[in-house]
């Protein structure tokens, strides 16, 4: 998810980034000392989750186990001497994708370039064919000058949902490292085709995280996942071939959240995704743009009853 930039006075105006050619150090104006951009550290990375929790995006506990893990040089800081002033993600997929999320600038150095200068040195950094992020709606001009195209809504549909008495017994909990974990990831590329099976047996494998599947026959029907979040539980990714199919996955993973409030960020040209999340009276709390700049994947988003995270896609 991207940060929504507020409104702010002009006066005084206060000192731009400078950037010297081929980026890494610049110059705030003095007593302010040199900006620097680097990779993320380990530390920064879980910094990078708490800013996310300030800005109310509601991030998973152990979102970075899976995300820092999967392509640590895809988080990238700016730096006021030891103090991180900025964080971006690019993460890159093996197929050439990548995805862009967790752009933050601290509060009190916003309006200075800092930013800009983030931004401008991690896409140099991730030359990809193709980027995608999620960003608020009112932001959807800044990134199409960017050269990002919108292509559907993301609604982040959020309450409390009464656990369900029994679970469908086709629906299987998913042990990482097992057979239906590696079936598992081999249907979620039939559903998100981007070279990410080794992202999802990190993310199956995260503290906290909770997945299942829905079988038929021997074969996978779908799939999901819920995590402990900042503000309840989140749901992400519900992949499945029909809504029944997502309905008993939903189900199984409720039983999980016991009660707390509970997340789920379908795509809106999916109706019966969004049916589904309103059917639990769940209602809408948050949106973004779903953007890509180069050839979006394919996507098969009859099958997507909720997106896997605002941050990785």
């Amino acid at each position: 998810m991207l940060r929504r930039r507020d409104p702010r006075a002009e006066a005084p105006r206060p000192p731009r980034v400078r950037c010297r050619q081929g980026g890494g150090v610049s110059d705030l104006g003095p007593g302010t000392g040199p900006l620097a951009i680097g990779p993320a550290t380990p530390e920064e990375a879980r910094l990078i989750v708490a800013w996310a929790a300030t800005e109310g995006w509601n991030p998973g506990l152990s979102d970075m186990e899976a995300f820092y893990g999967f392509d640590p040089e895809g988080f990238l800081v700016a730096r006021l001497g030891a103090e991180m002033a900025a964080c971006i993600s690019v993460v890159a997929y093996p197929s050439g994708f990548g995805f862009l999320g967790f752009y933050i600038c601290r509060p009190d150095l916003r309006g200075r370039g800092i930013g800009k200068a983030l931004w401008d040195a991690a896409l140099a950094r991730r030359p990809l064919a193709s980027i995608g992020l999620d960003g608020v709606v009112a932001q959807q001009a800044n990134y199409a000058r960017a050269g990002f195209v919108f292509a559907h809504r993301n609604v982040r549909y959020g309450g409390r949902v009464a656990p369900p008495s029994a679970r469908d017994p086709q629906i299987e909990d998913i042990a990482p490292g097992s057979p239906l974990a590696a079936a598992v990831a081999a249907y979620d590329a039939g559903v998100y085709p981007i070279g990410r099976a080794d992202f999802v047996r990190r993310w199956i494998a995260a503290p906290g995280q909770h997945a299942v599947a829905l079988l038929g026959g021997d074969a996978v029907r779908g799939w999901g996942a819920i995590r402990p979040s900042t503000d309840g539980m989140k749901i992400g990714p519900l992949f499945a071939d029909d809504a029944a199919g997502a309905a008993a996955i939903f189900a199984a993973l409720a039983v999980v959240a016991d009660g707390r409030p509970l997340f789920v960020d379908p795509p809106a040209v999916n109706a019966a995704a969004v049916a589904l999340a309103e059917a639990h009276g769940l209602v809408p709390v948050f949106e973004t743009a779903r953007m890509y700049r180069g050839p979006a994947p394919a996507l098969d988003l009859a099958r997507v009853f909720g997106i896997t995270s605002f941050e990785l896609g």
